[in-house]
C-alpha cells in the first residue's frame, strides 16, 4: 500500500488538532499529485490549506530552507504564499506524514495573453530573484544537466521503464539531447556545487562560467516551476485583502538555477506570441533588476530537461494510485514514440536562434 492511502481525512484532522487547529469536519482535496493538499474548514470559520508532503522526496531540512524562502519573500512584500508558523515551527510531522499549513488565498489564473499582465508578473519575478539572489540554498538541490537530464535518463533505463521496441532510438536522441545542453557550462553544476560548497551563504558563489572570457551567468534561489498553475491572479478592479495582481504559490520545486527558469514556463504560443509575451515579461523584471539576454539562449535547453525529467518524475512515482488514474496514457509504446518525436524537435530547437527580447 502506497503511503497516502494512509492519509485518511481523519488523519488529515488529527494532524491539524495536533498544532492546535480544528476542522469543522469539511475537507477539500486539492489539484496536486506530488504531494497531497486539502483546503480545510476550522471551527472559528477561517479557511487553511493543509500540504503533506510526498514521504522521502525531500528531507526536513530541504522543506526547512523552501518555508526559510517563502518567508524572505513576504517580509521583503512579495507576494508568496508560505506556511504559518504554529507551535512556533513551519514543519510540523503526524503518523510519519511531513505537512505544512498556509493560508488559504483565492485567486485565477493569470491571462498571459494581455501583455500587462506579463509585465506585472516580469517586476514580482525580479524582486523574487532579488530575494533569492541574497544567499544560497544549503541543502537543496539544483537545477542542471545532472539532476534533471543524467539522472533521469539512466534511472528510466536502468529500470526498463522504455519499452524495447522504442528504447534504442529514445536512448540515443535523450543522449544527443544531453550532450547538447552540457555545451552550456551553467547547466553542467560542477562549478557550482563546488562554490556552493565552499561558502554557502555567498551569493557570489552561485555563479558558473559561460566561458572563461565572458562574465558568468548567475544561478540564484527561484520559484522554479513557474507555470500559471502556480500563480493566482487577483484583478485591479476586484476588492481583495491580499491586493491586486499576481500572488506565487508552490514553492515545493525551488531550487538553484538561471533567471529565465521562472520566464520560460510563461510562454506559449508560435514565435512571434512568445517573442512578444517574453518581451513583456523583461520589460517589467527590468524595472526592478537587470536581465541577462544570454540566457535566452537557455529556454529550449531548460524545456528539453523537463521533458526528459517529466517522464521519470511519472515513472518514479507510479506505485502511486493517483498516478495510473491521472496518466493512463503514460508508458505505452506510443508515449514513448512521442518522447522521441518531441526531442527531436528539440534538438533542432536547441540549434535555432534563441528568442529576442
Amino acid at each position: 500500500m502506497h503511503a497516502f492511502e494512509s492519509l485518511t481525512p481523519d488523519v488529515v484532522l488529527d494532524a491539524l488538532a495536533s498544532v492546535g487547529l480544528f476542522g469543522d469536519g469539511r475537507l477539500q482535496a486539492l489539484s496536486s499529485y506530488e504531494n497531497r493538499v486539502y483546503q480545510v474548514n476550522l471551527e472559528d470559520g477561517a479557511l487553511v490549506v493543509a500540504k503533506f508532503y510526498r514521504p522521502e522526496r525531500w528531507s526536513d531540512a530541504q522543506i526547512l530552507e523552501e518555508h526559510a524562502f517563502s518567508a524572505e519573500l513576504m517580509t521583503a512584500e512579495v507576494p508568496a504564499i508560505g506556511p504559518l508558523i504554529l507551535e512556533g515551527r513551519s514543519l510540523h510531522h503526524f503518523n510519519g506524514f511531513a505537512f505544512s499549513v498556509s493560508p488559504r488565498r483565492g485567486g485565477r489564473a493569470p491571462e498571459l495573453d494581455d501583455l500587462d499582465v506579463l509585465e506585472w508578473i516580469g517586476r514580482f519575478l525580479a524582486r523574487i530573484h532579488t530575494v533569492g539572489a541574497a544567499r544560497s540554498f544549503v541543502s537543496r538541490p539544483a537545477l542542471d544537466v545532472q539532476t534533471f537530464g543524467i539522472d533521469s535518463r539512466e534511472w528510466l533505463l536502468s529500470h526498463d521503464k522504455v519499452p524495447l521496441d522504442v528504447q534504442s532510438a529514445w536512448e540515443k536522441v535523450s543522449q544527443n539531447a544531453i550532450d547538447l545542453i552540457a555545451t552550456h557550462e551553467c547547466l553542467t553544476g560542477a562549478e557550482g556545487q563546488k562554490d556552493r560548497k565552499n561558502s554557502p551563504n555567498s551569493a557570489q558563489n552561485s555563479r558558473i562560467d559561460v566561458n572563461p572570457d565572458s562574465t558568468p551567468i548567475s544561478l540564484f534561489r527561484l520559484h522554479g516551476d513557474c507555470h500559471p498553475g502556480n500563480i493566482l491572479w487577483t484583478p485591479a478592479d476586484v476588492p481583495a485583502a491580499a491586493g491586486p495582481g499576481p500572488h506565487f504559490v508552490d514553492l515545493d520545486d525551488a531550487r538553484t538555477g538561471p533567471a529565465v527558469q521562472d520566464l520560460w514556463m510563461l510562454l506559449s504560443g508560435d514565435r512571434s506570441q512568445r517573442t512578444r509575451q517574453l518581451g513583456a515579461l523583461v520589460d517589467g523584471y527590468e524595472q526592478f533588476r537587470p536581465f541577462d539576454r544570454r540566457e535566452l539562449a537557455l529556454i529550449e535547453p531548460l524545456r528539453t530537461l523537463r521533458l526528459i525529467h517529466y517522464s521519470a518524475w511519472l515513472a518514479r512515482r507510479w506505485d502511486d494510485p493517483t498516478f495510473p488514474i491521472n496518466f493512463p496514457w503514460f508508458g505505452s509504446s506510443d508515449y514513448w514514440q512521442g518522447q522521441v518525436q518531441m526531442l527531436e524537435e528539440q534538438l533542432e530547437a536547441m540549434e535555432e536562434e534563441p528568442l529576442v527580447a
